[in-house]
């Protein structure tokens, strides 16, 4: 286990994972890093390697090739107590009460019964669930049930938080809850990981993104980073109407589509915006002149591949009653 003169972790690297199940090739060379105090979002399609990659870092599952490590150490068994971990398929005791339940899991990671108790009283309150201390869990909703997964995963104060799909099925109240609850963890210095398909959500609370596809990361780095575009655009409306528009762009030379309502507008060829809200002007009053950047589904789309279904395994063919007693060929 290794850590910095604070006593916290500092950088963790997934570096070329692979991992194959039978014929499907779950990780093809999966690499990033997260750093301290990261809110590290983990997108992709279904089948894009993410809970694979969990599962790896967790020690869960082992990988066929590349390495987990810490601060530039392999990631070993004793590291690990140092992180927490909500998997997408909750691991709760549905018959143990949820006080219990937790202290429990408390004490499994090495906290005396005292800590445990005081742990799980300041999380089930935190997290809106203290009332249901004495309850079983299987009598819980789905997002009471959550609630208290996420605080299984925070009971022992860990400096790694690995979520996968934290946020699914959540109401929006829920969200809000354990949103603040996140960035307040990695304010204070530890680092969140978490998997989610709500991208818009994961554009508000991350501070990086990585996005995989089939088995590996298409483009990472902080929002702004992803969002920068090589080419800048503008979109525009004119009060003169879109074909008065367009024929005032004309003479710019500049590429125009439509965006809904809007005129997007590349600037190439050293057109500036000012030139084209210039042109614009010239044919009308603008109504709206707004430089764009794409958002993190549109960059999902382009970049993510969905992975086809797997191929059906070959199946035996039966041999009838007829041909087991030599019946008719």
């Amino acid at each position: 286990m290794t850590l910095n003169e604070e006593g916290l972790f500092m950088t963790l690297e997934i570096d070329n994972l692979r991992k194959r199940f039978g014929r499907t090739q779950a990780l093809d060379g999966m690499s990033f890093t997260v750093e301290r105090g990261d809110v590290f979002g983990f997108v992709g399609s279904n089948g894009a390697g993410k809970t694979t990659t969990m599962r790896i870092m967790l020690g869960v599952l082992s990988t066929d090739s590349g390495e987990v490590r810490l601060d530039g150490h392999p990631l070993d068994f004793d590291a690990r107590h140092g992180f927490g971990y909500m998997p997408e398929e909750r691991g709760l005791y549905p018959k143990l009460k949820v006080g219990e339940q937790l202290v429990y899991l408390g004490e499994l990671q090495g906290m005396s019964k005292a800590d445990a108790t005081a742990s799980m009283e300041y999380w089930t309150d935190r997290l809106g669930v203290s009332a249901r201390r004495g309850d079983a869990v299987e009598a819980l909703s789905l997002g009471n049930q959550q609630r208290v997964q996420l605080a299984a995963a925070l009971i022992h104060d860990p400096q790694v938080l690995v979520l996968d799909e934290p946020f699914s099925g959540l109401d929006p109240l829920a969200v809000e809850d354990m949103s603040s609850v996140l960035r307040e963890k990695a304010d204070a210095g530890a680092t969140v990981i978490f998997s989610s398909h709500q991208l818009d959500l994961v554009e508000r609370l991350c501070n990086r993104v990585a996005i995989a596809s089939l088995g590996k990361i298409v483009a990472s780095g902080t929002l702004d980073e992803l969002r920068t575009t090589d080419v800048p655009f503008v979109d525009v409306v004119s009060g003169a109407g879109e074909s008065a528009a367009r024929a005032a762009l004309l003479p710019l030379g500049v590429e125009v589509t439509d965006a809904g309502g809007a005129l997007r507008v590349a600037l190439k060829g050293g057109v500036s915006d000012q030139d084209v809200l210039r042109a614009l002007l010239g044919a009308g009053p603008v109504e709206s002149f707004t430089p764009y950047r794409p958002h993190l589904t549109e960059l999902f789309s382009h970049l993510v591949t969905v992975p086809p279904p797997a191929p059906p395994k070959p199946q035996k063919k039966k041999k009838g009653l007829a041909a087991l007693f030599g019946g008719r060929k």
